[in-house]
């Protein structure tokens, strides 16, 4: 069985592979087509002539911003995925096993987890299987892997509640649009502040409790440690840094007129990426362009869909593309090693085998 599953793993990523390439570019369809004539050359047209339209759409789309505001795009985008990979350091810290894995390999292993999670969608299962290959290739059991995928789950909760906490006590007013898509978004600014400050308080409690040192919950043989305070600490840097990064693209692709201010885009991206992630929709294709647009309405629509289009070509596309050949490098490694394990381990099985020398 284990010689099947040494084969079976490179076909799961190879089969990851081929469908976030088709992902891709009905993504990049999706975005071109926006315009009904476009979207009917697209039905129409063979292969390379979608290709050239959908090149010269994304061509005209990131031609209106500024270089400028792309060097900044940028730099929002390291930072973030910097941080992303922090996520998967803090939660080696605390299960103890930190020593072995270097930055290089973190960095990568979590850069290739969420390019994969953020574009397929299902991110605790997809990112789970990228971890669980990288990791148990290292030494780490598959329950050390589980609890790493949920404390790295948790750290990015985290700090989705701690800051749609501040964004709410500082801007209540930002849910006031979202009643156009949705009745029960109606919610007064004093509602609004008083859910602000208790996501602050969940998160005020989460700290006492590593304050306290809450005892670790035993589940049979299996147990769940509480976050001491020097994690809990890490994740108070480590978890607001990755989102304001990642909505910082957004606004720094937003023209300066209209433009709302940073607190109204770090709200509407919490608000966007969360309920994109909770539908499963890849890239939050939909979910995204609504509410930004609801909540941002003194910016052009065509602004918004641009500045949209670079944090999905920075967040998400270019990751994406980035990251296949290292998962198609990392599976040829892992065959040629089990390969060579099997012939190393089919040799010794031969002399243990073989007649003895006569004497």
């Amino acid at each position: 069985m284990k010689k099947y599953l040494d084969y079976l793993w490179p076909l799961i990523g190879l089969v990851a592979v081929v469908w976030s390439v088709d992902l891709l570019w009905d993504k990049l369809k999706s975005e071109a087509g926006t315009d009904a004539a476009i979207q009917t050359l697209l039905e129409q047209g063979g292969f390379w002539d979608n290709l050239k339209i959908v090149a010269s759409r994304i061509a005209q789309k990131i031609g209106l911003i500024s270089p400028d505001a792309f060097l900044h795009a940028g730099l929002a985008t390291l930072v973030a995925y910097a941080a992303l990979a922090w996520y998967d350091r803090i939660a080696l810290i605390h299960l103890g096993k930190e020593k072995g894995f270097s930055w290089a390999y973190i960095s990568v292993c979590s850069f290739v987890t969420y390019a994969l999670s953020h574009n397929i969608g299902a991110s605790v299962v997809s990112g789970g299987m990228v971890r669980y290959r990288a990791y148990t290739a290292k030494g780490l059991s598959a329950a050390e892997v589980a609890v790493l995928v949920a404390l790295c789950s948790f750290t990015f909760a985290f700090g989705t509640i701690m800051l749609m906490g501040l964004v709410l006590v500082i801007e209540p007013e930002i849910l006031r649009p979202l009643a156009r898509l949705l009745p029960k978004f109606a919610i007064g600014d004093g509602a609004a502040t008083m859910i602000g400050y208790g996501l602050l308080g969940f998160c005020a409690l989460y700290t006492v409790g590593a304050w306290l040192k809450f005892r670790p919950l035993k589940i049979g043989k299996f147990e769940l440690i509480y976050p001491r305070l020097p994690i809990v600490a890490r994740q108070y840097l480590a978890a607001p840094l990755e989102l304001a990064g990642a909505a910082g693209i957004i606004y720094f692709a937003l023209p300066d007129q209209g433009n709302p201010g940073f607190l109204i885009v770090l709200g509407a991206f919490l608000l966007s990426f969360s309920a994109g992630l909770l539908s499963q929709v890849p890239g939050g294709v939909g979910v995204m362009e609504a509410v930004f647009l609801a909540v941002m309405p003194g910016v052009p629509a065509p602004a918004v869909f641009a500045a949209l289009l670079v944090w999905r070509m920075f967040y998400l596309i270019i990751p994406l593309v980035i990251s296949l050949p290292v998962v198609l490098l990392f599976e040829r490694t892992q065959l040629r090693q089990h390969a060579r394990a099997a012939a190393i381990a089919q040799a010794q099985e031969k002399a243990k085998t073989a007649d003895p020398p006569l004497a």
